[in-house]
């Protein structure tokens, strides 16, 4: 598509949709569109000595709670401003519908319509996923085992969304004696999930079920109870239930309440069966409780009862606990083994002592083998250990940049581990990996339809000197071709917080950027735990700010090598990384030609200071508690991006969100896109896009969702070219 065409199309909805784009709008036909003025009504706000005025608190919809059930209750004023902020959107970016459907249909081409997942047995039955063409959702299904006829579906999610909005499976598990199904849904994208059983003798769904649930359950290991959590109003996991397998609501009995409003919980079971699990912790402390399989009815009984700073985690293997913890100073965490009849620390010993900067991120047991994966400079390992011989095989790749991941099997006693490859040129690939010998089997290669070739592209690990000396990883995907002369546009892309690591990962959607020249970057900055745990604590609380520096930092070294420049770059970042995409907006805005923010993270100040709010007590370990805590309030509101917007020629932003989001509500990014627009001095477009039908993760479905990373990416190309000028 050329500019002529983008031109042609922009005056055609121009023509189509600027006269009503605006109520109230006097715009006439051939009008370039107009931005919605956002009213301003000031809000003091007193806290801890502190005064800020938010002129934009009036869209906080004060009936939020209900809102994320049922979006048709929103105060109308708010719905109006934010129709006429995508109607904004659709307007601006009217050159770009050309752009977007190409990449959508590109993205969408090196998707396997009918793909399926490799088979995972399960004593009589195989057990695997797979898509129908055309099909938004998957369909879970089993054969008998060994078998390539005679299947049995046992959901079919596409069948399941159909006349729905939205609709998202988030969980699906059959019980371990294979008569019952079980599946969470959300049908709203408030993370609000019901769970269904399925009786598969007959094909019946039980009357009842689940409700309020966060779509985390599990089965006992003996098929007669249903163990699930609740979700709060909050959106907090707080409370474990069970009931009878076959059971309804007057049959669900409380197994633990938690006590702490900071605290999540989740609950699971042990490899080996033996053991219920549940979960509980925040971002700094974590507590393990354990329910005998046998006796479902006992108290729940923890290995080791919380300590402030102390996270562990417990999988039973070879008669004894095998805990991962961070006691005893193991910032990057270490293994332990612990009496099965007197699990707690006093009687911990070391297994696999701590290594500074190996980072140990999981671990789980097999009957005989233990397997961890471990995490140095941003790449992956795993470590496979013997119970006889405590021998130890490492599964390592030697590649710059990659990703090893183990895939958990539903079998206990077996020699198989499966485990993906893959990397940001490599289409993932599963092995089936003998523990024993060694040998693996390659069992698939994710297929491109539309085409692939490796070595087209190159992938780089660079390293990125923060201002206090701390190297940053980059990892680059671009076409070997790419001249280094900083002409080729950059997408850089950041997150850098809760220890969550943005892995070198293989993605069909990148590459809709890179084929058109593009080069794709991901900044490891700290607040992640790419270079071990010490990274992610170097980049929280107090130390949030390295995140952002360590991002600039990023940008510059790789402008200085040649790979974009600044006003060639766009920056990418979402949720937690919303937050980076403010941050370094504010603090650099020369650096960057757009920034996209999906549904960011930017009110900082005002959600941490509101206890109403999903989430906010488990967050203060992250960011502090700016209600008590005048150093937290005077930090946060150092960094806050919507709190520091100010006068200055802000790039093009494009915020996005969801009308369900309980992690990020929407007013976050309607916030910040009105107070951006109203300092701007550069005449850059700010724009708002929020889903009126999806949350926090966007549209439900596979292609659905794809046609919103078309935006985002056309929106960037949007931006280098400075679009809005033609």
């Amino acid at each position: 598509m050329n500019r002529r065409e983008m031109m042609t199309s922009a005056t055609a909805v121009a023509a189509a949709s600027s006269v009503a784009l605006i109520p109230g709008s006097s715009m006439s036909a051939t009008a370039k569109p107009v931005p919605p003025v956002a009213k301003k009504v000031p809000k003091r706000i007193e806290q801890l000595g502190r005064t800020r005025v938010d002129d934009y608190a009036w869209m906080k919809d004060d009936n939020w709670q209900k809102v994320l059930r049922d979006p048709s209750l929103i105060k109308a004023e708010v719905k109006e401003h934010l129709t006429a902020e995508n109607a904004y959107v659709k307007a601006m970016l009217a050159p770009t519908e050309d752009l977007q459907k190409a990449m959508f249909e590109e993205m969408k081409g090196r998707i396997k319509e009918d793909d399926s997942s490799v088979p995972s047995p399960d004593g009589p039955f195989d057990y695997y996923s797979r898509f129908a063409i055309g099909g938004q959702h998957p369909i879970y299904a089993r054969k008998a085992r060994g078998k390539t006829d005679g299947e049995e579906v046992l959901l079919d999610s596409d069948a399941l969304a159909k006349g729905k909005a939205y609709s998202q499976v988030a969980a699906a598990d059959h019980s371990p004696d294979h008569k019952l199904f079980a599946y969470a849904e959300d049908a709203q994208g408030s993370e609000v999930f019901k769970i269904y059983v399925k009786d598969l003798a007959n094909g019946a769904i039980l009357a009842e079920p689940v409700e309020s649930s966060t779509g985390d359950f599990t089965w006992s290991p003996d098929s007669q109870w249903l163990f699930w959590t609740h979700r709060d109003d909050n959106g907090r996991s707080d409370k474990i239930y069970r009931r009878p397998a076959r059971g309804g609501l007057k049959d669900d009995v409380l197994v633990y309440d938690e006590p702490d409003d900071g605290f999540f919980v989740s609950v699971s079971v042990t490899g080996s069966d033996a053991f219920i699990v549940i979960s509980a912790g925040d971002h700094e402390t974590s507590e393990t409780l354990l329910i005998p399989a046998g006796d479902v009815s006992a108290k729940p009984k923890a290995v080791e009862p919380r300590t402030p700073g102390l996270r562990y985690s417990v999988e039973h293997w070879d008669g004894k606990f095998v805990i991962l913890t961070n006691a005893d100073d193991a910032i990057d965490f270490k293994l332990v083994e612990a009496p099965v009849d007197n699990p707690g620390r006093a009687h911990w010993k070391d297994f696999v002592a701590h290594k500074p900067g190996t980072f140990i991120t999981g671990h789980a047991a097999y009957k005989d083998h233990l397997v961890r994966v471990e995490r140095v400079n941003a790449n992956t390992r795993i470590v496979i250990t013997d119970r006889a011989s405590k021998a130890e095989k490492p599964i390592v790749v030697d590649e710059q940049a990659y990703v090893l991941s183990v895939e958990g099997g539903y079998e206990f006693d077996t020699p198989t581990l499966r485990y993906v490859y893959q990397s940001p040129t490599t289409p993932r690939q599963w092995f089936d990996y003998d523990m024993r010998t060694g040998d693996k089997v390659l069992r698939k290669t994710q297929e491109i339809p539309s085409g692939h070739d490796p070595s087209k592209y190159v992938t780089k690990r660079l390293y990125a000197t923060a201002p206090d000396g701390a190297q940053v990883p980059v990892t680059v995907l671009m076409k070997k071709d790419v001249k280094l002369d900083g002409k080729a546009p950059l997408l850089l892309y950041g997150y850098g917080s809760y220890g969550m690591s943005m892995d070198p990962s293989f993605s069909i959607r990148n590459f809709s950027l890179v084929d058109r020249g593009w080069i794709w970057a991901t900044a490891h900055v700290r607040g992640g735990s790419e270079k071990g745990y010490g990274w992610f604590l170097d980049g929280k609380k107090f130390k949030k700010k390295n995140t952002f520096t360590d991002f600039i930092a990023c940008a510059e070294h790789l402008h200085g090598a040649g790979y974009g420049a600044a006003g060639r770059t766009v920056a990418y970042g979402g949720s937690a990384g919303g937050m980076l995409m403010g941050a370094i907006t504010n603090l650099r805005p020369d650096l960057w030609a757009g920034i996209i923010g999906a549904v960011p993270f930017v009110d900082v100040l005002n959600t941490m200071s509101d206890t109403s709010l999903p989430l906010t007590p488990p967050e203060w370990p992250e960011w502090g508690n700016p209600l008590e805590d005048k150093e937290a309030y005077d930090y946060i509101a150092s960094y806050s991006p919507y709190d520091n917007v100010t006068a200055k020629p802000y790039p093009a932003v494009l915020a996005t969100g969801g009308l369900s989001d309980p992690r990020v509500t929407y007013w976050e990014p309607e916030k910040w896109a009105a107070k951006l627009r109203e300092h701007t001095t550069s005449g850059d477009p700010i724009l708002l896009k929020i889903n009126m039908e999806a949350g926090h993760g966007g549209a439900s479905g596979r292609f659905d969702f794809l046609k919103e990373i078309a935006l985002d990416y056309a929106f960037a190309v949007w931006a280098v070219d400075k679009g809005w000028t033609a």
